[in-house]
């Protein structure tokens, strides 16, 4: 699963894939250790941009505040480590729901 819900967050990883021509969610894919959120955004991977772009697109899919999603892993890496804090259960049940949407996509 590439996500997993601690006391008081979900955390949740993504294989990053910056200077994308569109942004977006493209499948979920295997990883270091585990399954990854594959996400594309069209932001070089330069001075934090794809990183900011990656937290904004994170909180937006989820109707978070933007405040609500951190990096916490592979600021210079493909391969992130998002916390979320809120509602983990609530972002639990966005994340499985929508699950269906994501997988299949591996592009």
């Amino acid at each position: 699963m590439f996500f997993e819900k601690t006391e008081n967050c979900v955390r949740l990883r993504v294989k990053l894939t910056p200077n994308a021509a569109a942004a977006g969610v493209k499948g979920i894919v295997d990883g270091e250790d585990g399954e990854y959120l594959k996400i594309a955004v069209k932001s070089p991977p330069e001075k934090g941009k794809a990183n900011g772009e990656l937290l904004k697109f994170v909180a937006n899919m989820l109707d978070l505040p933007k405040s609500a999603v951190e990096l916490v892993g592979g600021a210079t890496s493909h391969y992130k480590k998002l916390k979320i804090t809120g509602e983990a259960e609530q972002v639990c049940r966005r994340l499985e729901e929508r699950r269906k949407d994501f997988d299949g996509k591996n592009n």
